[in-house]
């Protein structure tokens, strides 16, 4: 198997205390880099640097450092954000580009990973003393090539320092199966090298053995269902297109990365110390609401971030040495505003589907459709709704703010001085409980209802739902799952899986090129009251859809004739420099 690394320039940022050293590490052997990892200190300081780019992990924030308010759920069915650089993404239109800065980027803290490496196979002391910091180095190499796998397909391994001129260096592209192998061996030989099993509070953040084990168990659910849904339709032959599809001996079957999915998740709830955050008792049902703003000072029931024992991988901010930037909750309410879509899909409280359960009020007036909702839907869309019911204007289409509804997930109480402290989860453990569910429905075709309620009703208890059985979906004609997905959806809104999530089930094209609708206005006050809706203001018009009233008039807020997702765009195309450098680097198909 070729592993390459690609051409670029990049420098490092160690991080020692509060400052940052930058060190130009062209040639490999310069006197700044050799001085540099001398002491177990040394290492450290390199590997706490790797953190800043766990931020890479979204779909649309490629950079370590400053702005982390990444795109979301907006490239997706359920966003109404229509800013250029959010919505080519969800309606098909990627173009070749002379550069990619995420390519640049993912590539660049590969390296820095690799430098690490590489010192500690000549560091001169006690191999122990470094062994944590080396885990770190494995783990943040799967975390990268996970980035570049989701986002490009097969990709040139990155697994060593190379010289320049070095053959090795133009070479072509690894097949997407050659990188999961590499992503899968790096988290093993992280867990096997160092990473401890308890992180200490005075730690929070840092990567520890389960932290590594939910990432696997991540991983293996989105290849498996990749696989199995997708194939190697997006592969190409590998030599004039694409990455081909070379599988490496031994590379495990669909069924048994599903089933080693199962195990790896199963083995984070048994052994990781996890829970859900649930404080709906003193949060009046709310706690979707404040989980994602604990900054100590949120909310009137003492709990801050000491209490969250959720969230698994994540980025760490305060006011002070570590500010995310951006002033995420000045922009989120209204570029992360919902569509029709993730409106209807939240549950009412007796489990079921709107267009199924007695509960649902209907549209009439705005605030109708979140009488007894699913408490995740008032925590996500709660803000500046009217007080003792009714609707909001509507404001017509433009960039942003399609829809009245507001969100206020992520959105902190006090953000005007632009310094949000909470942490943001890259991967928490209601997540791991979705990947046991799907995971093992996914290889057995079935599931438990003693597995439900060790995954999905354990969720529903916090979101006031009524439990998920085989039963209950037998009695309601629904489909298992169907009802797992939901409950990742929802469950998962905004948190940069749902882009993702519709490729790798091989339905991104079907639903990304429909229509995106806004509010209905069929049998609601908006078709009476010309003070809350100017027909004239939504230039796409309205259409029937199927809402949990039936067939009504919605307005549409982007037409299917401009949505043109294809199977094309389950890849992103090679930055057209890298081609220019690498002649063996081939291009996506149908790019």
């Amino acid at each position: 198997m070729k592993k390459i690394l690609i051409l670029f320039s990049a420098v490092i940022p160690l991080l020692m205390g509060c400052e940052s050293t930058f060190l130009d590490l062209d040639p490999l052997d310069a006197t700044t880099e050799s001085a540099f990892f001398n002491s177990p200190d040394d290492f450290e300081a390199a590997a706490n640097s790797f953190y800043r780019g766990l931020q890479s992990h979204s779909p649309k924030n490629a950079y370590g450092g400053g702005s982390w308010n990444s795109g979301f759920a907006d490239i997706t069915d359920f966003g109404t954000d229509f800013t250029a650089w959010v919505q080519p993404e969800g309606q098909g239109a990627t173009t070749v580009g002379n550069t990619d800065i995420y390519w640049h980027n993912w590539y660049g803290y590969l390296r820095e990973v690799n430098i690490l490496l590489k010192k500690a196979e000549e560091y001169n002391g006690n191999p122990s003393d470094i062994s944590r910091h080396v885990a770190e180095a494995y783990f943040f190499r799967a975390w990268h090539h996970f980035s570049l796998l989701r986002r490009f397909g097969g990709v040139p391994l990155a697994t060593k320092l190379f010289d320049v001129g070095e053959e090795a260096l133009y070479g072509p592209r690894n097949s997407r199966y050659e990188v999961v192998e590499q992503i899968l061996a790096d988290l093993d030989l992280a867990m096997a090298t160092g990473l401890p099993d308890v992180i200490p509070d005075t730690e929070i953040g840092k990567i520890g053995k389960y932290a590594a084990q939910a990432f696997k168990a991540e991983v293996l659910l989105y290849e498996a269902t990749w696989e199995k849904y997708v194939g190697t339709d997006t592969d190409g032959d590998g030599i004039t297109v694409g990455a081909g599809s070379a599988k490496p001996s031994g590379y495990p079957t669909v069924d048994a990365m599903l089933d080693s999915a199962v195990q790896t998740a199963k083995s984070v709830m048994d052994n990781g110390g996890y829970e859900i955050w649930n404080h709906n008792d003193v949060l009046d049902n709310l706690s979707y609401r404040h989980l994602f703003i604990l900054d100590d000072v949120s909310n009137n029931a003492g709990l801050g971030k000491s209490t969250n024992k959720e969230y698994i991988i994540q980025s760490v901010f305060d006011g002070v040495l570590q500010t995310p930037g951006g002033n995420f909750s000045h922009t989120t309410g209204g570029r992360n505003a919902p569509t029709r879509h993730i409106l209807d899909l939240f549950l009412s409280l007796d489990g079921l589907p709107i267009d199924k359960s007695p509960l649902f009020q209907g549209y009439y007036l705005m605030t109708d459709q979140f009488i007894d909702r699913d408490y995740r839907m008032i925590s996500y869309f709660g803000e500046n709704l009217p007080v003792g019911g009714g609707s909001l204007p509507m404001t017509g289409i433009s960039s942003t703010s399609l829809s009245p509804i507001t969100n206020r997930k992520f959105r902190a109480y006090s953000y005007q001085d632009g310094r949000e402290t909470y942490n943001y989860p890259q991967l928490r453990y209601a997540e791991v409980l979705l990947t046991y569910a799907e995971a093992l429905y996914e290889r057995d075709g079935a599931i438990s209802d003693a597995d439900l309620n060790l995954s999905i009703n354990i969720l529903r208890d916090r979101a006031g739902v009524a439990h998920l059985t085989n039963a209950f979906v037998t009695t309601n004609n629904l489909d298992m799952l169907e009802e797992i997905r939901r409950e990742r959806s929802v469950e998962l809104y905004m948190e940069n899986n749902r882009y993702n999530d519709l490729k790798r089930w091989g339905i991104a094209e079907e639903v990304l090129g429909q229509d995106l609708i806004g509010e209905v206005i069929e049998g609601t006050e908006y078709e009476t009251n010309p003070a809350l809706y100017n027909p004239a203001a939504y230039i796409y018009g309205t259409k029937k859809v199927q809402t949990g009233k039936g067939l009504l008039d919605a307005v549409i807020i982007d037409p299917e004739n401009v949505r043109n997702f294809s199977q094309k765009n389950y890849l992103f195309p090679i930055p057209s420099a890298q081609i220019t450098l690498n002649p063996a680097l081939k291009q996506n198909p149908d790019y």
